[in-house]
């Protein structure tokens, strides 16, 4: 059955002929061309900021699209909004033997853009796709449209190729994700009940060097939670020319901030712990009001991140490790306070337990992985970061994350090896052919 576009791959013994003709369809020019289009469709608006004081995005064009790629591949698709212009996106491939389910999760939406005069590997258009070498770069290649060409990839090898399956193959593709999940897969599973037995969420799990054959792609059977706090530092106003008489709350601020991003919370150590132990990133400090330049403020106020946190942390510890530390900064000052509380509008993320590596989707993952990575394993770990995984995994789903795409998290410049998308688009269909039992039709 094979078409015009597709490669002829040199047989594997490991391969039967089946799974050679099926990833001979998965090539890096077919990735190319997948992602290019995803990574353009629906930006600036399919852009959601963190912040809860912001608006959200809008991924309804990326949805539909996506939306008409599952459908002419033949799977029965229904999107599920919670708010209007965020369509969540559902296909399924019914099994032939009711077997058990597997889900393939990403979301739609990805990071803002704030300064594209910084995206000098793109001509200054984030949302222009531009190779250099084994990278491509462009906003949302690596978290998650490259991903996502390497899911939808997959899929079209598999039923192009005849390919049927025991059980459902579900694709759930979430609004919201950035955001942590509220309009998306928290709505999905807690008002919708979407459900399957086990998922594999395509987020970036990548690491290494493709040009010195030192890489690979983790294995994450866990997530670290975070949460957005905030300290109000209050003081007194004076007139810019009387500061002997103000207690200028920036200036304390500023003395506090260096013991909060070395300070450390009380916790259980993890088995699998990320790569950050519990910490504090600060994201934003705000001080003076508008119109007031002839006087020095008497509010400061400082939002950060709490990251990394393991099993078992609680909203409450997390503010009373804060508060303990502002009480010995300002031990003994009755003309200065600090409140602390969580980021009004921002969700307490907690971390999940790992889903067990003996069983699937990780048994399945493993054995695709070690026979497409000339006989390695992935390393089994925690991602440091939230995605749909969690929400998943809060469903009692065995849910687990892996995929191509760096964990560095590019903040400008963002991208992703196309060496390592053609890899795991690979991977995954041999994943969902041993999970499903897919075979010929």
């Amino acid at each position: 059955m094979m078409n015009k576009g597709a490669t002829v791959l040199t047989r594997n013994p490991a391969l039967s002929e089946l799974e050679t003709r099926v990833l001979g369809r998965i090539t890096e020019e077919r990735w190319l061309k997948l992602a290019g289009e995803l990574i353009r469709t629906g930006q600036p608006r399919s852009g959601n900021p963190l912040d809860p004081d912001l608006p959200g995005a809008e991924e309804e064009a990326i949805a539909m699209l996506v939306a008409g790629k599952l459908e002419a591949l033949g799977m029965e698709v229904t999107t599920y909004e919670a708010v209007p212009h965020r369509p969540n996106v559902v296909g399924v491939l019914k099994g032939r033997n009711g077997g058990p389910s597997l889900m393939i999760n990403d979301h739609l939406d990805t990071y803002p853009v704030a300064e594209p005069e910084k995206w000098d590997k793109t001509g200054f258009d984030p949302f222009t796709a531009t190779r250099h070498g084994d990278l491509l770069y462009a906003r949302g290649t690596s978290d998650t449209r490259g991903n996502l060409a390497a899911c939808l990839l997959a899929a079209q090898a598999l039923i192009d190729e005849g390919v049927g399956f025991d059980g459902d193959l579900i694709y759930c593709f979430c609004v919201d994700e950035e955001r942590n999940g509220t309009h998306g897969s928290i709505y999905l599973t807690q008002e919708i009940g979407i459900s399957a037995d086990y998922s594999i969420t395509a987020e970036p799990t990548a690491w290494g060097e493709v040009g010195n054959g030192n890489w690979g792609m983790n294995l994450s059977i866990a997530n670290s939670g975070h949460c957005l706090i905030e300290v109000a530092v209050e003081g007194a106003k004076s007139h810019i020319w009387r500061p002997d008489i103000s207690v200028n709350p920036v200036v304390e601020a500023a003395r506090l901030i260096p013991e909060l991003q070395s300070m450390t919370f009380a916790h259980e150590p993890s088995a699998f712990m990320g790569h950050t132990p519990p910490c504090t990133t600060i994201v934003r400090i705000r001080g003076g009001l508008e119109g007031e330049m002839q006087f020095s403020p008497d509010l400061c106020v400082i939002t950060m991140a709490v990251v990394g946190l393991v099993p078992g942390m609680t909203i409450d510890g997390i503010i009373g490790d804060i508060s303990a530390v502002a009480g010995r900064v300002f031990a003994g000052r009755n003309d200065i306070s600090a409140r602390v509380r969580q980021l009004p509008g921002s969700l307490f993320v907690e971390a999940t337990e790992p889903s067990p590596p003996d069983q699937e989707p990780c048994i399945s993952l493993q054995k695709a992985y070690s026979r497409l990575m000339d006989g390695k394993m992935p390393e089994l770990n925690r991602k440091n970061a939230f995605n749909d995984t969690i929400r998943l995994r809060e469903a009692g789903i065995n849910a687990v994350t892996f995929g191509p795409g760096e964990d560095g998290w590019a903040v400008d410049n963002e991208y992703i090896s196309i060496t390592k998308a053609v890899a795991a688009a690979r991977i995954y269909a041999l994943t969902i052919m041993s999970v499903l039992n897919g075979t010929d039709a």
